[in-house]
């Protein structure tokens, strides 16, 4: 891995051919660390990583003497304290309790050492905009907009105060946009997991807390990169709005967040427990395997494309708990949809091909509509990494 980073850096323009082959290669030999909910009927979830943002030496985001590390460690300690006392069965694990400083990685290594079924951390945003404001939650993924990754610069450059980041993190750059290529590449075994209780948090933030729901999000954060399981990080709100601000420093503020955070928690856990059960049972009674809820709709004579059927590449322009009609008038004018339900979540859709060439040329079109849309891929209903399907389709090229 060393080796990679080092021709990144000094030959940018390889660094994507190299790693789609020597991680094409390595995919082939390796399994995910630890096994999925689902495959086990006995699954529970037993144990949950609380991570603060920052700490110590650290103060994450600051406004006159009000630092980000504050508000993290406040509303982790309250959440913390509604997992105990509601959710006893449930361990909780802090990555730090106090006011020190934890490196990122050691912050990853505490939740895959104990094999926690989930990591959240919360952290608080800046801008240079005051009138922005709302939460947002992120899982692992490259940005699909700057804001995404100015928000993934800001956090990921506590590396920095490491002695040996530049050793530890492979030459890894926070402050440079080159770096975050990396995470176009990467292939998150618990990716769905993730949006799905990202999703979960938002939606509380809006309908319980009030709060202004900016969305779930994906971005290029190391901490999330290296956990093995699912993952999020949350903005809890912008310290440059003031009036935010003053909600994140109260203690009722701090409160409503954490609360938000624990509905969502267990919410996640009923649903992933049930799955699993459920999941388990279809495979002993070896029923019929059961597809994806897909609805595609043809608005012109062009043939729409068979995402049963071999790998199919499609361009994602939304992802919603809503349940919205295939009309174009619903989707900023967008043609030729498909939606797909997984986990609770409907995600929207459009452009599908057999050919990713074709379906890349559509996407910069796409985004003038929906800027965080971005290129999927699906092999007989299923999502699969980018990866895969370009091996499968080289693969029977190859033939």
């Amino acid at each position: 891995m060393y080796i990679i980073n080092s021709l990144y850096l000094n030959k940018i323009k390889d660094l994507k051919k190299i790693v789609l082959l020597l991680m094409g290669m390595a995919a082939l030999f390796t399994e995910p660390a630890f096994s999925q909910p689902g495959n086990d009927p006995n699954y529970k979830l037993k144990t949950v990583v609380l991570d603060a943002g920052h700490g110590g030496r650290d103060p994450g985001a600051m406004v006159g003497k009000k630092m980000e590390k504050d508000i993290a460690l406040g509303i982790i300690l309250k959440l913390g304290h509604y997992i105990e006392k509601y959710m006893p069965d449930v361990k909780v694990v802090y990555t730090r309790d106090g006011d020190f400083f934890v490196p990122l990685y050691k912050r990853a290594e505490i939740a895959n050492k104990i094999k926690a079924d989930l990591f959240i951390s919360v952290h608080a945003n800046i801008c240079g905009t005051p009138s922005i404001h709302g939460t947002e939650t992120y899982a692992l993924g490259l940005h699909r907009t700057e804001d995404n990754l100015e928000v993934a610069k800001k956090e990921n450059s506590v590396i920095l105060l490491e002695k040996d980041h530049t050793t530890r993190y492979e030459g890894f750059d926070p402050n440079s946009s080159e770096s975050y290529i990396m995470f176009e590449l990467v292939q998150n075994e618990f990716l769905d997991q993730s949006l799905m209780f990202a999703s979960d948090v938002e939606d509380q933030f809006r309908t319980r807390a009030g709060r202004r729901d900016r969305g779930v999000r994906q971005a290029g954060f190391l901490v999330l990169r290296e956990t093995s399981m699912p993952s999020v990080l949350i903005e809890t709100g912008y310290m440059s709005n003031k009036k935010e601000l003053n909600y994140l420093e109260s203690d009722n503020g701090r409160a409503i967040i954490a609360s938000a955070i624990f509905r969502a928690f267990r919410k996640y856990k009923e649903t992933i427990e049930a799955r699993s059960k459920y999941h388990t049972q279809l495979v002993e009674n070896k029923k019929e395997e059961v597809k994806p809820a897909i609805d595609s709709l043809a608005v012109s004579k062009r043939d729409t494309v068979d995402l049963y059927k071999g790998v199919v590449f499609a361009i994602q322009i939304a992802a919603s708990k809503r349940e919205l009609k295939l009309e174009p008038e619903n989707f900023k004018g967008v043609k030729y949809l498909y939606r797909i339900k997984t986990d609770d979540i409907y995600k929207y859709l459009t452009s599908a091909s057999t050919n990713e060439d074709d379906v890349q040329n559509q996407l910069q079109e796409i985004q003038k509509k929906y800027p965080d849309a971005y290129v999927v891929a699906y092999e007989n209903g299923h999502p699969v990494s980018m990866q895969k399907a370009r091996r499968k389709v080289a693969a029977e090229a190859s033939k």
